[in-house]
């Protein structure tokens, strides 16, 4: 009996995997798991040890982005460099560089953990770097000349079909991990002066950045859902974690709640599309839909009408955005930037996966247009951007709390997005992969000069403490302002770009009256920043005192620097908006070839 079955047993092949592919997650998983036995086994360095520790991270940083940009490309970085200017000039321009390096994380000032967060982030970026760089190479070898538009190779495989990344997710996984290296930044300083230092913030943020990168790659919905609960729970806890403000606890807590609910909505909208096409993972059910025609397709319906409030829920959008005011408001101002710049990135590059490559437009075996349900999602989107736009806009303007005001702006800037990705087209998509890395940087920079105003206890986010801050801090005054500026969508930075992107994506596919209301919601917005503006350079502060006694607001190095980063990106983009463009429009070919 037992030999019969072993006959009529079918062989299980195991899943092909890539360590390259996987390479970013693995840096991000280690670099997590070091620093929480670090600090399992030694909770406090001496003064001394710890800084030499922190300085040596610079160095070691460096060195092992070289590595592992050899081990994920095709040859060493800078090998060229070597072969032309001879090994020993090399060797001492390398030392150069790693003595370079320690000194300027030396000027820095920060603490062990988070300059160690700071170079594990840069390591995965130099790991998508690397990885960006094969994807160019595999599609048109450089002595071919120029490569033609739109022609792409095959996305680098990590497990088989179950995840992998194209274009599309290098450049979504790239704007997740610049948000670690900035927040981790913004969060050394303030950790301090709340008295909640330790590395659990900065070990969690990592595991969140790891699920987000999964999400922007997710290949399978069962993959896409572990990429999110990975990336939820995570940032449940950061919202929560400053346990001597209750408004923390209450923002964690219905951060939780809520997240739960939506979570639910996400599974039970799955398992609806695994009963109408009978897969789960992303590429089947295309090619199902393109070759068969579903004529009662109300499971499929409902399960991408659930799919939707759950992705939702994540992005902000209307009428699933109850729980942002609170939670913004409530959280430690350095994870509201990592969530409204990484957890934004992470929802819609689902979004885009799921609804507009799945269930958009596909090619049957006889070269024909089939399987296009896009009929059936893009008027509920379009639904959900209007009340996004309109909502977020009008609410934010009746706000006096920055951080709420913030909030509602998150929530409009969503609708834009939304604009995009209701477009469904290519052109919507490369606006959309914009608008993500442009306001990555806008709003971590918004939330950065936040953090140092804010204040012992994080209260000092009312428009009121604002009032006079031109007058006590200039550069931070002149840095809100551009982000501010940059957000309502002022010429000569990227937020302009941006939203012109998504507008011409709307005219392109036909919505004019979604254009129309995008444009009214961004002069209503405007407004708002402009109130905020005033408020910093024509408002009094309560206790003229403020201004003789000197600066109230001390500028750590390492928050300055992110906040510096954060401005250059948005003006020098802003001036020459090409390179991202660049990016975003080669990143999306391949995602809609493969599927």
């Amino acid at each position: 009996m037992l030999a019969q079955l072993t006959q009529n047993s079918v062989p299980v092949e195991l899943p092909q995997y890539s360590l390259a592919g996987l390479s970013p997650l693995i840096i991000l998983a280690v670099g997590a798991f070091l620093l929480i036995m670090v600090r399992s086994v030694v909770k406090r360095l001496p003064a001394t040890a710890e800084r030499f520790a922190t300085i040596a991270v610079g160095p070691a940083t460096v060195l092992v982005a070289w590595i592992v940009g050899g081990l994920v490309g095709d040859e060493m970085p800078l090998a060229n460099v070597q072969s032309d200017v001879g090994t020993l000039w090399f060797a001492l321009l390398f030392a150069l560089v790693l003595v370079v390096a320690g000194l300027f994380v030396s000027t820095m000032r920060a603490g062990f953990d988070a300059i160690f967060t700071s170079g594990t982030g840069l390591v995965a970026l130099a790991a998508i770097a690397e990885l960006w760089n094969d994807h160019h190479r595999a599609a048109w070898p450089a002595e071919f000349g120029e490569r033609p538009v739109g022609l792409l190779g095959n996305p680098v495989t990590a497990i088989d079909d179950q995840f992998s990344f194209d274009g599309f997710s290098l450049v979504m996984a790239g704007v997740i991990l610049s948000a670690v290296v900035l927040c981790a930044l913004l969060l050394d300083e303030y950790l301090r002066r709340e008295r909640i230092d330790g590395p659990e913030m900065y070990v969690l943020m990592m595991l969140s950045a790891a699920g987000g990168v999964v999400m922007a790659g997710a290949g399978d919905l069962i993959v896409l859902f572990l990429g999110l609960e990975t990336l939820s729970i995570s940032v449940y806890i950061m919202a929560a974690l400053h346990v001597r403000r209750s408004e923390s606890l209450e923002a964690g807590l219905k951060y939780f709640v809520l997240g739960a609910f939506s979570s639910a909505f996400l599974l039970y909208g799955m398992a609806l599309v695994y009963g109408a096409t009978g897969s789960l993972n992303l590429h089947e059910i295309r090619l199902h839909l393109a070759s068969v025609v579903i004529l009662k397709d109300a499971m499929l319906l409902a399960g991408l009408a659930m799919m939707l409030v759950g992705l939702g829920f994540k992005v902000a959008a209307v009428p699933f955005h109850t729980w942002t005011p609170d939670v913004y408001q409530g959280a430690p101002t350095p994870v509201v930037a990592f969530m409204a710049s990484a957890v934004k990135a992470a929802g819609f590059a689902a979004l885009v996966r799921v609804f507009v490559v799945t269930f958009g437009p596909s090619l049957n075996d006889t070269g024909f247009l089939a399987g296009d349900y896009r009929l059936d999602w893009q008027p509920a989107v379009f639904v959900l951007a209007v009340l996004t736009l309109l909502v977020g806009a009008v609410l934010a303007i009746v706000q006096r709390d920055v951080k709420r005001m913030l909030a509602y702006s998150s929530i409009s800037h969503a609708g834009f997005i939304l604009v995009g990705v209701q477009a469904a087209s290519a052109r919507g998509t490369a606006a959309v992969v914009f608008y993500v890395a442009a306001y990555a940087f806008m709003v971590i920079g918004t939330f950065g000069v936040l953090t140092v105003v804010s204040g012992p206890g994080d209260r000092k986010t009312s428009l009121d403490d604002l009032d006079g801050l031109a007058a006590r801090r200039p550069a931070l005054a002149l840095a809100l302002t551009i982000f501010l500026l940059a957000q309502a969508g002022v010429p000569l930075t990227t937020g302009f770009v941006a939203k012109f992107e998504i507008i011409g994506a709307a005219v392109e596919a036909r919505s004019f009256w979604l254009a129309v209301i995008a444009m009214v919601s961004a002069v209503v917005s405007a407004f708002l920043y402009l109130r905020i503006v005033l408020s910093v350079y024509l408002g009094s502060p309560a206790d003229d005192s403020e201004i003789s006694e000197g600066p109230a607001e001390r500028v750590h190095p390492a928050a300055g620097l992110a906040i510096g980063i954060a401005l250059a990106v948005t003006i020098g983009f802003g001036l020459i908006p090409g390179p991202i463009d660049q990016l975003a429009t080669e990143a999306i070919p391949q995602l809609f070839a493969s599927g």
